[in-house]
């Protein structure tokens, strides 16, 4: 069966046998694509070491035995030993019997060998009188040949440690993968990508349809781009992914080139980036050469940024001649590319602000593509991609899921997904549950629950009141966004308890009501410390400086500020990455007066806010014991629970009767199944439960009287 397997794509084929080692590649079973020269010197350099190897170390077979100098001269003299080799390093003293004895070969094949001392070695001295002896005695001496050894070792040895470099080096033979080689410096790192089984196409994207469909006409072009040219339109030279990390750019370039059935030649930018100065620009050269003798085909160089960025005369942390010589390249390649050979240019950056003008002008890179975060319909279908091949309980609502993660990405989305499967396996579940989801969640949002972490009576109780500050604020302030869960469980790094609220929809746009909201909400767990505790705990270091972030920008950029009114006072931040302040982060455009009335309207704002928080919390101080009472009691409350103890709290009357009618409802319906389920027991079982049954009826009645 096998060979007919094989024989079938001969008889379609004229050339099978050549496509088909093409493909071999280097692994178990497959032999190496050397060529046939290159091995052959291999043999023979190889054979030609061991035959001198052989022919220096080879000695006859004789036992040898090892002597003082003054034994040695009285076997001389004695005259046991009846020939002498004379050496730098040792003299050889052969017996008679070493001389008459015949070769090892033939000694081998005739008789075994009899273990006797054939020859003597000892370490030669300044003896001018052993001349004499050996004369004397008639014993015959030579000295050693030793040509061949320092023939050996002085140059057949060093030509072959050359040799041998030199394959190491320059050789195909010797090479860890392509581009490998000393002398390939200038050539590019891309990976191309042309298999069929790892395919990625538009159904394995969602969230970005707006994106989909500005990328379907690049489809469009790779598969009928005589449909273009018929009315003299050009498809774009370049196509630059812009958006938040995480939100799919790569996997959209790569769904573009599995939707066309195009070659995809994929790098990072810093791959160009090398020592050397030129290499980079080499690099570009040689890719641009390879991608149009595979046109029509796709170029993708994801985090365009490392070699694209802003070009100055004086760069404030230092030139670098290699990465503006790349850049210089990329410019001219891409400006006298010719868009009828069927190359498409993407790249993707979440930078976008870094990039030089002259890469982002009209003719290179002249359609920008964003890919957002997604809404949230868009993150219940990336929740359906990455569920696929879990198993879900049956009635699991995916858009619950995707309303409790606003802000979340693709990358997220797909990580809480994992996330979930991992517990319930954990938990030896056969099924995903929607629990498994909520810790998925919190473990995504918070981090990773520290159960075995102990933490004192008294540090519990602070952490439950800072908690529960941030909750009471949160549920009475106006256009703050309902919480979702309270914990005092510790999460993440160093984070002792967190209190979650989830949007009740996306948003865009933030008023400054709700931003002065946000304000008082972080400043609820400091407040509530001051009040119940009179004193403050280090536990607020982030609320303090989220809320201080805040109120600069609103005064800085927002122009949300009376005194200093509607202007801008920061430069531009980075559109999808916030960066790190540092000594070149920010430069300051406005005098010293004006930062002086900078700092005190930051200050008034925070301020007017722990003045309305403090009032708030000291009107509910009673509200707040209680329910974090109740908090250092389970650790986790919920936003419904949070909801039910509030109004129990505030208005008890109003609880006590829900809890009586449906206190009623149970009654009126449990005799019921009691006389159901007493039909089948005994008489004197029936009279024992409806005792019980007037017992507990009479107890709760004077509990709850009407």
């Amino acid at each position: 069966m096998s060979e007919n397997l094989m024989n079938e794509p001969e008889k379609n084929n004229p050339e099978p046998h050549r496509k088909k080692i093409g493909k071999l590649s280097y692994g178990r079973g497959k032999l190496p694509n050397w060529s046939s020269r290159n091995s052959l010197w291999t043999w023979i350099l190889f054979g030609l070491a061991v035959i001198l190897l052989v022919s220096v170390y080879s000695k006859p077979d004789f036992a040898s035995k090892e002597v003082g100098y003054s034994e040695f001269r009285e076997k001389i003299k004695s005259g046991e030993i009846k020939k002498v080799i004379i050496s730098e390093n040792v003299l050889k003293g052969f017996t008679e019997e070493a001389l008459k004895a015949p070769t090892p070969s033939a000694s081998k094949a005739n008789a075994p060998q009899v273990a006797s001392v054939a020859f003597y070695l000892t370490i030669p001295v300044a003896d001018a009188k052993l001349v004499e002896l050996m004369d004397e005695k008639g014993v015959a001496y030579e000295q050693e040949n030793v040509m061949m050894k320092n023939f050996f070792w002085h140059w057949i040895l060093p030509f072959m440690g050359l040799m041998l470099i030199w394959r190491m080096l320059f050789s195909r033979a010797f090479k860890m993968g392509p581009g490998a080689g000393i002398m390939s410096f200038g050539k590019n790192r891309a990976k191309l990508v042309v298999d069929d089984s790892k395919k990625v196409t538009f159904q394995d994207v969602a969230g970005v349809e707006e994106a989909k469909e500005e990328l379907s006409e690049i489809i469009d072009f790779l598969k009928t781009p005589q449909k273009f040219r018929a009315i003299g339109g050009k498809i774009p030279k370049g196509i630059l992914l812009v958006g938040p990390p995480g939100t799919g750019k790569t996997l959209l370039a790569k769904a573009v080139a599995g939707e066309a059935g195009v070659p995809f030649f994929s790098l990072s930018g810093s791959e160009f980036v090398e020592m050397f100065v030129g290499v980079g620009a080499a690099r570009v050269r040689d890719l641009f050469g390879q991608a149009v003798e595979k046109a029509p085909c796709i170029i993708f160089i994801d985090e365009l940024d490392a070699i694209g960025k802003v070009r100055s005369a004086v760069s404030p942390m230092g030139g670098h001649d290699e990465r503006e010589q790349t850049l210089n390249q990329l410019l001219v390649e891409m400006d006298g590319f010719d868009t009828r050979t069927g190359v498409i240019i993407m790249a993707a950056t979440n930078r976008p602000e870094t990039l030089d003008p002259a890469l982002l002008r009209a003719g290179r890179f002249d359609r920008q593509v964003l890919v957002d975060r997604p809404d949230i319909k868009g993150r219940e279908a990336i929740l359906k991609i990455h569920s696929k091949n879990v198993k879900l309980v049956e009635g699991l609502d995916l858009h619950v899921v995707a309303a409790r993660t606003p802000g979340f990405v693709g990358a997220d989305l797909a990580n809480v997904v994992n996330e979930a499967a991992l517990l319930a396996v954990r938990k030896n579940k056969q099924e995903v549950e929607i629990s498994d989801f909520d810790e998925a969640i919190d473990r995504v949002i918070a981090g990773l629950q520290k159960k075995t972490r102990l933490i004192n009576a008294k540090e519990k109780k602070i952490v439950s009141h800072h908690e529960m500050g941030h909750a009471l604020v949160t549920y009475f302030t106006q256009g703050s966004d309902p919480v979702h869960k309270v914990s005092v469980i510790p999460r993440g790094f160093g984070a002792l308890g967190y209190t979650m609220a989830l949007p009740k929809e996306d948003r865009y746009l933030m008023t400054r009501l709700e931003l002065l909201a946000r304000i008082d909400i972080l400043l609820g767990g400091r407040v509530a410390e001051e009040i119940v505790f009179n004193e403050v705990s280090t536990g607020a270091q982030d609320d303090l400086q989220k809320a201080t972030d805040i109120a600069k920008r609103m005064v800085m950029e927002y122009g949300m500020s009376e005194s200093c009114g509607p202007r801008t006072f920061s430069n531009e931040r980075a559109s999808f990455i916030q960066s790190a302040a540092g000594p070149m982060g920010f430069q300051k455009e406005f005098s010293e007066a004006t930062a002086e009335k900078i700092d005190q309207e930051v200050n008034k704002i925070l301020l007017d806010a722990h003045v309305r928080v403090r009032k708030l919390i000291a009107e509910k101080k009673d509200l707040l014991i209680h329910v974090s009472a109740i908090l250092t009691e389970k650790e986790v409350v919920e936003g419904k629970e949070l909801a039910e103890m509030i109004q129990a709290f505030e208005n008890p009357e109003v609880a006590k009767v829900a809890e009586q009618v449906a206190f009623h409802q149970d009654a009126s319906q449990k005799p019921e199944m009691e006389a159901n389920s007493s039909q089948s027991l005994p008489e004197e079982q029936k009279k024992e439960e409806s005792k019980t049954n007037n017992l507990g009826s009479e107890n709760q009645t004077s509990e709850f009287p009407h």
